[in-house]
């Protein structure tokens, strides 16, 4: 796939001003610096939507959303990063560079578009002539407006393509777009879509990018989609989302349907904010793109046995992608109807009211069929619904959300919620997102291993948080190493300078099979969220001074590395949203645009002479727990040694100045 160089999109934002790009699809009032209006992305009456054109970026104070030009026009118009970066580029009058992998990847993709376009404009031409299909069409209730809309047409039986395109025979491209395919035997091409009344697939500008078939008759099969292509991925694409985007915003609700028919049918009878699957199940994907769309997102599925199923992978396929204010819901018609036939029995009025009525919280479908599983009478039926439920709850991540769902499970299966959270794997902290790291919180801090218990489950979930979203940075006190107790079951070690270490007595391990988890060095969670809060909101921090990071010892997660070097590379011309976006199509980004926001929350009063000393106060603490951290790990490393086969000479040299360090270090 062809790619658009960082330079350009750095380029393109230098260009543009966020408070010109957002006018274009809202009115902003000033606001003191900031310009302000009521959030396009979700309900208000009051305005908590701001801009500001010194960061270039917008922040919504109501639902968190926040981010660039770039990404303001992505959640708008629900464009990928690509297409919002050529959206920019052409308001702005300047023409995207692309970098392709190879030279046939920069010719097909335009190509691919012309040949779909043509092929979707010779079918709705071929629908006028076609009386069986129009036939077909108002049998099943459509009238002519609905189908225009839509781009409804009709595939001739036969080569009817070889009409269309004049080198039909040895044309790469029609293949490519999944057009035609070639017989093995004869070595002779076919239409792949042959006397089948045809959808039309678009993709979020409204570009065509496949088909959808479908048969008038009783053949097999009913219906047939276009293959994957280099501009079609069915896991990724939802139909009928371009007609129904306006009403989407406007209703804020999606209703995800099963068929084509479904929402042009829903459509013609006023339900205008329905998308479908493309003959697949559900998938993260989609998921995301439609909690993108809207706050309430309902599956709307036949009541048949196939129809759950297809409900329950959607609902496996959620979990992950839950968020707390949002509500996804799953609506089950009587088994002799889909959404087609309901809506034209009972008109849009009924419809919608059994949709509000009868659709069924996520949460409340998920406890009720693993509920169905087992039963609830006995012990051994309350204790498999956990085991049930605990891959699942594991990968709920909104904090209320799963609070909800354990306490309901602890009511099915009799238990305090104190007593289910072990089971599950999880605290009342454990899903939330929020750091248990703190001041005489138990985790790994400036000093090491606090007193107490600390078992694997704390360090990953520590390790898991350590980029949260949430919370206000400050410098914690130093802590004084310790071990753990023998009586926590842990490791306790009686060492002293000047001793040699026998490995016996309580610096033994209670089984020796065990192995002694060597963990990495961490930074204390908030030291790393400040650090990471202010360089988003002025990246320019990183330029002065000199670049004491890279004397760090690595803590196996760069992203601090990485940001600090970002800012210190581009800082000095480089604002808040252009550094963010530097990350936009990797995994951290989520994480790195919830701390864009705090740190613009936070910092925003303060002047530059106070961030520069936040920063060199923080960046100094963060290192120093850094190094003490790697130097605490290596020294208890080297006592298991000592205590499992004994050191060598240079190993224990080693020691003897890493226990004069950590002294130093702790003093």
């Amino acid at each position: 796939m062809a790619r658009i160089p960082e330079s350009f999109i750095q380029d393109l934002l230098n260009r543009v001003d966020i408070v010109d790009v957002v006018e274009r699809y809202l009115p902003l009032k000033k606001a003191g610096m900031n310009y302000s209006a009521c959030c396009p992305f979700h309900k208000e009456k009051s305005p908590s939507f701001t801009v500001s054109p010194t960061k270039q970026f917008y922040h919504c104070f109501g639902c968190g959303a926040h981010g660039s030009a770039v990404g303001f026009v992505m959640e708008f118009e629900g464009l990928s990063y690509p297409e919002a970066i050529r959206k920019l580029a052409e308001v702005a009058g300047m023409q995207v560079p692309e970098e392709a992998g190879s030279p046939e990847e920069a010719k097909a993709e335009p190509g691919i578009y012309d040949v779909l376009k043509a092929a979707s404009d010779y079918y709705r031409q071929q629908l006028k002539t076609a009386p069986q299909a129009i036939q077909y069409l108002k049998g099943r209730g459509l009238d002519g407006k609905t189908a225009a809309r839509f781009g409804l047409g009709y595939a001739p039986s036969g080569q009817a393509l070889k009409k269309v395109f004049e080198d039909y025979d040895w044309n790469k491209l029609l293949a490519e777009a999944g057009l035609v395919g070639d017989d093995e035997e004869t070595h002779r091409r076919y239409d792949r879509f042959r006397d089948r009344v045809m959808f039309p697939i678009l993709n979020q500008r409204g570009s065509v990018i496949g088909f959808g078939g479908r048969v008038m008759g009783d053949a097999k099969p009913k219906y047939l989609n276009s293959p994957e292509t280099p501009v079609f991925e069915k896991g990724r694409e939802l139909y009928g989302l371009t007609q129904a985007r306006a009403s989407i915003r406007e209703r804020g609700r999606v209703l995800v349907v099963e068929g084509y028919m479904d929402v042009v049918m829903l459509a013609q009878h006023g339900v205008e904010y329905a998308v479908a699957t493309l003959g697949t199940a559900c998938t993260p994907n989609h998921v995301q793109k439609l909690l993108k769309l809207a706050d309430e997102v309902v599956f709307c599925f036949d009541g048949d046995k196939a129809g759950r199923k297809a409900a329950w992978r959607a609902l496996e396929n959620s979990l992950e992608y839950l968020v707390d204010g949002k509500r996804l819901a799953f609506l089950f018609l009587p088994e002799e109807h889909d959404p087609d036939s309901y809506v034209q029995a009972f008109g849009r009025e009924r419809f919608e009211q059994v949709l509000a009525q009868d659709a069924v919280p996520l949460a409340q479908f998920l406890l009720r069929e693993l509920a169905s599983q087992v039963e609830l009478e006995s012990e051994e039926g309350r204790a498999r619904l956990v085991h049930l439920a605990k891959p699942l709850m594991a990968k709920v991540h909104a904090p209320a959300y799963a609070l909800m769902v354990k306490k309901r499970l602890a009511e099915l299966c009799r238990l305090e919620l104190s007593e289910l959270e072990p089971i599950l794997g999880t605290t009342s902290t454990g899903n939330t997102g929020r750091s248990f790291a703190g001041p005489g919180a138990s985790g790994y801090g400036q000093g090491g291993v606090d007193g107490g218990n600390f078992d694997d489950a704390d360090f990953h979930h520590q390790q898991a948080n350590s980029y949260r979203d949430e919370g206000d940075f400050q410098s914690p006190p130093p802590r004084q190493f310790q071990r753990r107790n023998e009586n926590s079951g842990g490791w306790k070690s009686d060492f002293k300078s000047g001793s040699t270490w026998k490995g016996k007595g309580r610096g033994k391990w209670r089984n020796d099979a065990d192995e002694r988890p060597f963990l990495p060095p961490r930074v204390q969670p908030d030291m790393v969220q400040g650090l990471l809060q202010l360089l988003l909101f002025d990246p320019s921090l990183a330029t002065h001074g000199e670049p004491v990071w890279l004397t760090w010892p690595t803590n196996g997660d760069d992203l601090l590395l990485d940001i600090l070097q970002s800012a210190r590379q581009y800082g000095s011309r480089m604002n808040s949203a252009q550094l963010l976006e530097l990350w936009r199509e990797s995994e951290s980004y989520n994480k790195l645009a919830g701390m864009a926001r705090t740190g613009a929350a936070r910092f925003e009063r303060w002047s530059a002479e106070e961030r520069q000393l936040e920063f060199v106060n923080s960046l100094t603490a963060a290192g120093q727990s850094l190094i003490r951290a790697a130097t605490l790990n290596r020294k208890e490393e080297l006592e298991f040694r000592q205590a499992h086969g004994g050191l060598s000479d240079v190993e224990r040299q080693e020691y003897m100045a890493l226990l004069v360090q950590s002294r130093t270090a702790t003093n």
